[in-house]
Formats: C-alpha cells, sequence, structure tokens
C-alpha cells in the first residue's frame, strides 16, 4: 500500500502553504473550497492543509522529509535561505542521521534528514 494523503489542519492556511511550496517545491493545485489548500509533491503525494481555529498536535507529532544524503539536507536547508524563509538550526547528527527541524506557519513541525544504511 502507498500512503496517498495526509491532511492536517493549521491556524495560518496561507502562510503554511506558502511556506510549503517555496521551501519544499510542493505544488499547489485547485481545491474544492477557500479553507482547503491541497499541495501535490514530486512524487504525487497530496499534503492537505486546512484552515482550523485551533491546531493542536501531540508534542512529538511532525512531518518527515527523508533526504537521500547529506549532500541533499545541506540543499534542503539551503533552499529555505534561497527562498528566503526564517532558517531553523543548522543541519546536525541527531539520532545516528544528519537533520534539521523547522515549523511551518500554522504549527506544522517539520523534519528533513538523510539516514545512512
Amino acid at each position: 500500500m502507498q500512503l496517498n494523503h495526509i491532511d492536517l489542519p493549521v491556524t495560518d492556511l496561507e502562510g503554511a502553504a506558502d511556506y510549503l511550496q517555496r521551501g519544499f517545491g510542493f505544488q499547489r493545485v485547485h481545491a474544492p473550497v477557500d479553507s482547503m489548500a491541497i499541495l501535490r509533491g514530486e512524487d504525487g503525494f497530496a499534503l492537505i492543509l486546512q484552515q482550523a481555529e485551533k491546531a493542536e498536535y501531540p508534542k512529538a507529532f511532525h512531518i518527515g522529509f527523508l533526504q537521500p544524503s547529506d549532500d541533499a539536507v545541506h540543499a534542503a536547508y539551503q533552499r529555505l535561505a534561497d527562498a528566503g524563509l526564517p532558517l531553523p538550526a543548522e543541519p546536525a547528527v541527531s539520532y545516528g542521521c544528519l537533520a534539521f527541524w523547522c515549523q511551518a506557519p500554522g504549527g506544522i513541525l517539520i523534519e528533513v534528514s538523510h539516514r545512512p544504511g
């Protein structure tokens, strides 16, 4: 089975959609209502964002973008910089992998990492 999509509530729909488009290369496609953003990744995965008054995720909740190499992690970090987005702490080794963490507007915590082996 292939994961097709995930639907997340956010408190800043436009900010989160813009962040994920500029920082992570998602393309926005037509949504049936204004309170929703449908973002497609280059692999066809759909990240659906829905405007919410509150977005309360469990403490450890996050989404992760696995990269094919350490260089790709650094390139993803640089993409945020090139897009003029706020920069998180630089990539560092954590739990045996190179990673960095950032937060999209609207409450989505994001991990970008490469796990060797």
